[in-house]
C-alpha cells in the first residue's frame, strides 16, 4: 500500500524530515512562530545547539519548524511522526493504535497519543459559510454508542431509541465540504446556533421530516424535506443521500477500525472522517502534505 513511499528520505532520516517539513510550512521563507515575521532569520549552528534551530531577526526569539505544531516538544523522532501522518492519511477507514504501534515500533500508548495529536491537526481552519451563492446543504443527525450524559428520562431505558446514545450532527454542501458536531441533545435549541453559524442564508437546505428543522428551515432561501417515515427518500432534487453516505463511512470506520470510542474523544474521531471526506480528491501524499501545511497552532497537551 504505502511501503515504497515510506522508504523516501523524509520518513527514514531526522534531518531529511525536518528539511521536508520546512519546505512545506515555509515555502516563501522562514516564518517566526512567535511574531509572524518572514525574512532573513538567523540559522543557529554548532555542536551545542540542536539542528534546525533559528533565531528571529525581529523579536529575537529562538524556534524550530515544529514550534506551535502537534510535534512541539515531542520525544518521538520527526521522521516517525511524518510516517504516522502518512499512514493515517492513507487509511481510508482510519488506523487503530494497535496497528500504528505495530508499524512504527512504538508502544500502543504512544501510538494512541500520536493519533490524537494528528486528529487535532485535522481540525479545519475557519472557513466560509456552506451554501454561499445558493448552494445546497444537507443537514442530518446520527447516533453512536452509549452516552454517559444520560438524562433522567433515559436512565433505565430499554428498547429502541436514541436518548442513551451520543449525538452527532453533520452538514454537507453538495459538491463541497462536510462539518460535524458532537451535541448533547438533538433539539431546535441546540441545532439552530450551529446551522445559523455554518450555513449561508442563501443556501437551499435539505433535511428529513424531523420537527426540529421546521422553523430553522425558514431562515434559508428554501427548505426541502423528504419524508423518510413515508418511505420517501428522493423527490426530484430533494434528498439527504449525500450526508447519509458520509454517515455510512463514518460508522464503518468507527465500528470496523476503532470499535470503542469514548464520549470525551468522539469529536476528534469524527473530525478525522470530516478531514478525510473534505480531502477525498487528493492523493494520499497530497492529503498528508495538506495536513502538514496547515498544522500550525494546533497543539494538544495531555497532563
Amino acid at each position: 500500500m504505502t511501503m515504497p513511499i515510506l522508504n523516501q528520505p523524509q520518513f527514514q532520516n531526522e534531518d531529511q524530515a525536518r528539511e521536508y517539513l520546512e519546505s512545506l510550512r515555509w515555502p516563501n521563507g522562514v516564518v517566526c512562530p512567535h511574531c509572524g515575521s518572514v525574512g532573513e532569520h538567523y540559522s543557529i549552528k554548532g555542536k551545542s545547539h540542536r539542528k534546525g534551530l533559528w533565531k528571529c531577526a525581529d523579536c529575537r526569539e529562538q524556534f524550530t519548524v515544529t514550534v506551535g505544531t502537534v510535534f512541539e516538544r515531542s520525544k518521538i523522532k520527526l521522521h516517525v511522526w511524518l510516517m504516522a501522518v502518512h499512514l493515517v492519511c492513507a487509511a481510508k477507514n482510519g488506523i487503530s493504535s494497535m496497528e500504528l504501534h505495530r508499524l512504527l515500533g512504538v508502544t500502543q500508548k504512544t501510538a494512541w497519543f500520536m493519533l490524537h495529536r494528528i486528529r487535532e491537526a485535522m481540525k479545519p481552519e475557519s472557513g466560509g459559510l456552506l451554501g454561499s451563492g445558493g448552494g445546497t446543504v444537507e443537514a442530518d443527525e446520527t447516533y453512536w454508542g452509549n452516552s454517559k450524559r444520560r438524562s433522567k428520562a433515559a436512565k433505565g431505558y430499554k428498547g429502541r431509541g436514541y436518548a442513551h446514545k451520543e449525538k452527532i450532527v453533520s452538514l454537507v454542501e453538495r459538491g463541497g465540504k462536510v462539518r460535524s458536531f458532537h451535541v448533547q441533545a438533538v433539539t431546535a435549541k441546540t441545532l439552530k446556533p450551529i446551522l445559523m453559524c455554518q450555513i449561508s442564508k442563501e443556501a437551499n437546505l435539505m433535511t428529513d421530516e424531523a420537527k426540529m428543522y421546521k422553523n430553522i428551515g425558514k431562515e434559508f432561501a428554501s427548505h426541502n424535506v423528504v419524508t423518510h417515515s413515508a418511505n420517501e427518500y428522493v423527490r426530484g432534487n430533494a434528498h439527504t443521500n449525500t450526508i447519509e453516505g458520509f454517515f455510512s463511512r463514518l460508522k464503518r470506520g468507527l465500528l470496523g477500525t476503532y470499535h470503542h470510542v469514548g464520549s470525551q474523544h468522539l469529536i476528534r474521531y469524527v473530525t478525522e472522517f470530516d478531514f478525510r471526506y473534505n480531502t477525498k480528491k487528493k492523493s494520499d501524499t497530497h492529503r498528508a502534505e495538506h495536513l502538514l501545511i496547515n498544522i500550525s497552532g494546533k497543539r494538544l497537551m495531555y497532563r
